[in-house]
């Protein structure tokens, strides 16, 4: 009955939910409107000490719905058909209806059960983190996105050991503010004068957490899954044959920090589980930025860019060859910081750089790692199977503010006169004939992949956001247009398109698929594009709220977890998990084209980030990352040689 009753009540009332998209395969859920308070008091250890437990909303959170098979077939439908000519369309429909009544419906009600048997999770958990983990092609481009940091407003706090410190303190600040429970619980606030108050949290606080939700409901509040934040610190991705690991730990206390493709570690935390000195943190972090060591001829990180059987290959080999120690600090690091040699020159160097660089000054299987270029351009890179950025992000975020905010080190701050040659350690590896051979192919291979991505970036400053408002018109579906425009007018057609919604409003919810290539924008495309001159401003008009309010409309479906993507993958999992003969439905070639997602997209807008960016998810495809900031738009748009970015 506590199911039902929390399903009706939100379902009725997610609706008013103004969530803001993201990031590419990134998935993060923004708005102004969350703001975490920062209590005074929290001391050196802590960013703040939240009077509402962390993880206090986890237990009520409501149950991420499997929609109805005949929602997800019409859904899924009226998305097939801009793409598809009649005949197409007809024989994709007679199939379509043929599953619903037949294998689907099978497929379904053993879903619907499955779910019902599991009601620590979701339905989409378990096959979401199989379809990462199983893929075999590098997490290089194909899934490790970037999200920039917008650079310290005051410019001497972009120093490169300046500002490494600082984010490592920040970092490391945040991790202990989480352990201890005392993280600002995520929260989405439709009414902040109500819920986001001193006197609403003291309240909630008493409310037992298998009911909280209900409180923070009651006041508009919607408290956002953290299932995932526990796999942002002492955790890497493992290469197993045919299907990763996730290693979490919580022992190690030490760092993990490249420069020149050489390996670092060092305990940050002492053996109470407290923050180093600030001081000392600096002192270390310039020893290894002046360690005259070259760059190794066979830099380890390398391998963490290559196929995922190839280097699983070869990490058992290292692990023969005596290198079980050395893979272990680095697998229970709590971060990886990479320091890069390199001044940015412009936003695109600092896309390429961020996403993927130069291969061996990396570890792209760390949860996540801080990079921080020489003129102290910093960002994010993150490996994508354990999460789908709402952590990061939030991380981003409070490092940003507490960086820029309240600084441990600034630009005369004086390093700690302490010895770090004992305290720093440099790992050497063990490498044999077969493992150098491994690490040479590894930079080929990486070289010959990125030297075909191109990025390009623009920004479109004659409105933004507050000039589409008093229009009436949804910024996200007027960019999303844009892009529909963009592509018809250069390649003369639509094709699948994706925009990533996370459901973090869901316990264990991940992402839905928003699908932006509708009736609406085919015919609002034609309409401007190959009709020039065919319509009165009235008719255009009302062209562009049509897809407004569509857009509008899937938007909220998505963030409610009534898209159609996530259920018939999870359908289709399901059946192959049985081993039955793949169904008709997922044969139909219009079933593959819609899911070749040619035109990948994620949304973005964060006071800490400064562009995000991925690669295309098709070797035909774009990566189109943007952000509708209140005057301006930004675009980052990646692509392979078979489009033209440009």
């Amino acid at each position: 009955m506590m199911a039902g009753l929390l399903s009706t009540q939100y379902n009725s009332t997610l609706s008013k939910l103004k969530l803001l998209r993201n990031n590419p395969a990134l998935s993060v859920l923004t708005n102004t409107q969350r703001k975490y308070s920062s209590k005074d008091g929290a001391g050196i250890e802590y960013l703040h000490r939240s009077v509402v437990p962390t993880m206090h909303y986890q237990k009520s959170l409501p149950r991420l719905p499997v929609p109805k098979l005949e929602d997800t077939i019409q859904r899924y439908l009226a998305a097939q058909r801009p793409l598809l000519n009649e005949e197409q369309y007809s024989n994709t429909e007679k199939v379509a209806q043929d599953f619903q009544s037949g294998v689907g419906k099978q497929l379904h009600e053993e879903l619907v059960a499955l779910d019902k048997k599991n009601k620590h999770t979701s339905y989409i958990s378990a096959p979401w983190f199989d379809m990462y983990l199983s893929a075999r092609e590098s997490v290089v481009l194909n899934f490790n996105p970037f999200m920039s940091f917008n650079p310290d407003p005051k410019p001497e706090y972009n120093d490169q050991l300046v500002r490494a410190t600082n984010m490592v303190c920040s970092a490391i600040r945040f991790m202990k503010t989480l352990s201890a429970g005392l993280l600002e619980p995520e929260v989405f606030h439709l009414n902040p004068a109500k819920s986001d108050t001193d006197s609403f949290k003291r309240l909630i606080r008493w409310v037992p957490p298998s009911i909280s939700w209900f409180g923070a409901y009651m006041v508009n509040a919607y408290p956002l899954d953290m299932s995932q934040y526990f796999r942002l610190f002492n955790s890497t991705r493992i290469p197993k044959y045919k299907r990763d690991e996730l290693l979490t730990g919580d022992k190690g206390r030490h760092l993990l920090i490249i420069r020149r493709g050489n390996l670092y570690v060092f305990d940050v935390l002492d053996r109470d589980g407290n923050l180093i000195k600030p001081a000392e943190v600096q002192a270390h972090l310039k020893y290894i930025l002046t360690d005259p060591t070259q760059a190794p001829s066979f830099p380890l990180g390398v391998l963490t860019s290559e196929n995922r059987d190839t280097w699983a290959g070869l990490r058992k080999k290292l692990l023969d060859a005596g290198n079980g120690e050395a893979l272990h600090l680095v697998d229970t690091a709590l971060f990886c910081l990479c320091l890069d040699e390199e001044v940015m020159r412009d936003h695109i160097h600092i896309s390429h750089n961020m996403l993927h660089g130069d291969g061996c000054n990396r570890w792209y299987d760390k949860s996540f790692s801080i990079i921080l270029a020489k003129d102290g351009q910093a960002a994010i890179n993150f490996e994508h199977s354990w999460g789908d950025g709402v952590a990061v992000l939030r991380f981003q975020n409070e490092v940003f503010k507490d960086t820029t905010e309240k600084p441990v080190v600034g630009p005369g701050s004086q390093p700690a006169a302490v010895d770090s040659s004992s305290a720093v350690c440099r790992i050497e590896f063990k490498l044999n004939e077969e493992l150098k051979a491994g690490i040479r192919k590894a930079k080929e291979n990486f070289q010959a992949a990125v030297s075909k991505l191109t990025i390009d970036a623009m920004e479109f400053k004659k409105g933004g956001k507050e000039q589409l408002k008093k229009k009436k018109l949804s910024p996200d579906a007027i960019a999303q247009l844009a892009f529909q425009m963009g592509f018809l007018q250069q390649y003369g057609q639509m094709v699948a398109t994706y925009e990533s919604c996370s459901t973090a409003a869901f316990k264990h919810g991940r992402t839905e698929t928003i699908r932006p290539a509708t009736i609406h924008t085919k015919r609002c495309a034609k309409a401007f594009v190959e009709q020039p001159g065919q319509h009165t401003v009235e008719q255009l008009q009302g062209l562009l709220n049509e897809c407004s309010k569509y857009h509008g409309q899937l938007t909220k479906e998505a963030a409610m977890g009534q898209g159609f993507d996530r259920h018939l993958f999870a359908m289709r999992y399901l059946a192959n998990s049985k081993g039955m003969a793949l169904p008709s439905f997922y044969q139909d070639p219009a079933y593959a084209a819609i899911n070749h997602n040619i035109l990948s997209t994620s949304t973005l807008t964060s006071p800490a980030v400064s562009l995000g960016g991925f690669a295309p998810v098709v070797p035909d495809g774009f990566g189109v990352g943007y952000g509708v900031h209140d005057e301006w738009i930004g675009c980052n748009v990646s692509s392979y040689p078979a489009r033209n970015v440009t």
